[in-house]
């Protein structure tokens, strides 16, 4: 296992951090807590120090399950990072009860990383509204949290106005070798860094999509790489090449997962990554890019659409199911991160976009291929 030091921090911290989100379940849907608990452990025994739970996570199951599993000394071993539910915040108070709360789950005094979780516009603003930062602000010093984040799921003018707006010590950003210019980006990767804030990544992997069922084209040019790894370890070693990266999180829901990511971690270096093997990488993205039905590049010139149309998060959710070759996935995922309220029936076709679009995208056209595919029959979701 590699470690590293956040800026200003003492504390060595894996590289690869155990992600809480996808724990192995039972067909009621209920987390599996025997297997569970001994592949949280055996990643513990081997070298993993970072556990990353939320408040949601398995319909709030997660949290009490990781109090439990870090009984009989894996709580000292471990640095424990949750999250506070910014959309469930009402009133400044709030932030104290769920903390409170959370503590009483985790069974612990201090929670090592805390952050404000899955911020963007609306949950920023809520935020603000409530005085986070003087609830974080006491929370540091009376010893409730050690170290405040946030982990952000906004456009990057957002990120920077986050970053303004307190002293923070970490934060936590989607990044993999596809989604270099998607959110905080590597844009955001470097600016962190630069200001001396700790990064910690999630979605490594997609949420796993670039690590199973791979296309065949794809296995391909993986195989041609010099050194033999899997799809999952080349998506891993991508991020950790990046020496502004802290940790990267990993939701592993198997003992088969583990095994293999701490292998990965084992050489994942800054700068380990040779110019084949980067090369290869490169050729991988291009080949997902080419398996794209739209060519967007999230510009943005489009938005915002006179009707609330989300039209990058529709194309982007759209490539999904071409890119993955899973469709069921990309419409499940667009149902979630497009809103009733920014879906593609909505454009009336005014034009609006195309005129500024600088790839001369036909994107009234293409949206009403995303209707055909994920909204033609949505009465049936």
């Amino acid at each position: 296992m590699q470690y590293r030091r956040m800026p200003g921090m003492t504390e060595e911290l894996s590289i690869l951090g155990f992600g809480c989100m996808r724990f192995p379940v039972t067909p009621e849907g209920n987390i599996n807590e025997a297997e569970a608990t001994e592949i949280l452990c055996y990643a513990i025994d081997n070298g993993v120090n970072y556990v990353d739970t939320a408040w949601s996570y398995h319909n709030e199951m997660s949290e009490p399950f990781v109090g439990r599993a870090l009984q009989n000394g894996y709580r000292e071993k471990v640095n424990l990072a949750t999250k506070l539910p910014s959309w469930l915040v009402e009133k400044h108070e709030d932030m104290d009860f769920y903390l409170n709360e959370q503590l009483r789950r985790l069974k612990t005094d201090t929670i090592d990383f805390y952050l404000v979780h899955s911020l963007n516009r609306q949950r920023w603003d809520n935020m603000v509204q409530h005085d986070v930062f003087s609830f974080l602000e006491r929370a540091k010093a009376d010893g409730r949290i050690r170290y405040g984040g946030f982990s952000f799921h906004g456009e990057y003018e957002l990120f920077e106005e986050i970053l303004n707006a307190w002293h923070w010590d970490f934060c936590q950003i989607q990044y993999n070798y596809l989604d270099e210019n998607y959110q905080a980006g590597t844009r955001g990767l470097k600016e962190a860094a630069s200001r001396g804030l700790g990064v910690v990544i999630m979605e490594p992997l997609r949420g796993g999509k670039l690590a199973v069922n791979v296309p065949d084209t794809i296995q391909g040019i993986w195989k041609e790489a010099r050194e033999e790894m899997s799809p999952a370890a080349w998506g891993l070693r991508w991020v950790w090449n990046h020496p502004e990266v802290s940790v990267v999180l990993s939701g592993m829901n198997s003992i088969n997962q583990v095994k293999e990511n701490i292998v990965a971690a084992a050489k994942g270096i800054p700068g380990a990554l040779s110019d084949h093997d980067l090369d290869v990488v490169a050729r991988v993205k291009e080949e997902y890019k080419r398996r794209m039905k739209v060519d967007c590049t999230n510009c943005r010139y489009c938005m915002p659409c006179p009707q609330g149309v989300n039209i990058p998060e529709c194309f982007n959710r759209y490539n999904m199911a071409f890119m993955f070759d899973d469709e069921k996935m990309a419409k499940d995922t667009y149902f979630v991160f497009v809103k009733d309220y920014e879906r593609a029936s909505l454009c009336v076709e005014c034009g609006a976009c195309e005129e500024v679009c600088p790839q001369n995208l036909p994107i009234r056209q293409q949206l009403k291929e995303v209707v055909s595919l994920f909204e033609k029959n949505k009465e049936e979701k």
